[in-house]
């Protein structure tokens, strides 16, 4: 039985992999998400997109929706995979909070009652905090978040009460919501890096680690 199947008696879980932003600040080699990791100890040498995509479908939490954006599926490799449901968002350029309503909407069309999402920048999230993460809101945080040494950082976990409280827009993503209810926030300690890769630098750091 897979772990979406385990947990559907609790609820339905969607996991939402972000993927649309327009990397402006990684300038002249092209777009961060198509920029290459080396291999380590558990993965192949492979893009960031595919690294941060891998984490969350080895978690196995529930059917991944990607959401792209600047770069459509064609560009991140995904296209005609029938394992995810993959959505656009014509206007990524906005701000992220429009990718992470049409993240929702996908996901509310498909009876999801918790999303999960995360960043396809994230390279460093392992699979156990995605599905730490839906383990705490399928347990009944409405919002259960991940920390490293006890700061705040993805993925994030929204039950589907809070949605409608969510910004529409910025680029702020939750962080929004558990300033002003922080009644509803959970705290879970992970494991991995948080650490996300804007510029050719932090891709630097990441190759020579």
């Amino acid at each position: 039985m897979s772990r979406a199947n385990a947990t559907s008696s609790h609820g339905i879980v969607t996991p939402v992999l972000l993927a649309g932003g327009a990397g402006t600040r990684f300038r002249d080699v092209g777009h961060k998400l198509s920029a290459e990791l080396p291999d380590d100890r558990v993965r192949p040498r492979e893009t960031v997109f595919a690294r941060a995509l891998a984490a969350v479908v080895d978690a196995d939490i529930g059917r991944l929706t990607v959401v792209t954006g600047r770069l459509g599926a064609d560009d991140l490799g995904i296209a005609g995979r029938d394992d995810l449901t993959i959505v656009h968002n014509p206007d990524w350029a906005t701000g992220q909070m429009t990718s992470v309503h049409v993240g929702i909407t996908s996901a509310h069309s498909n009876g999801a009652d918790v999303v999960v999402i995360g960043l396809a920048d994230q390279p460093g999230i392992e699979s156990s905090a995605w599905r730490a993460v839906a383990d705490a809101a399928l347990d009944g945080a409405r919002i259960a978040v991940a920390t490293y040494d006890g700061r705040r950082a993805n993925p994030v976990a929204l039950h589907r009460e809070t949605w409608q409280l969510l910004s529409t827009t910025g680029d702020e993503g939750a962080r929004g919501l558990m300033r002003l209810r922080p009644d509803l926030v959970v705290e879970v300690p992970c494991t991995g890096s948080p650490k996300d890769i804007d510029t050719v630098e932090d891709l630097t750091r990441w190759q020579s680690n």
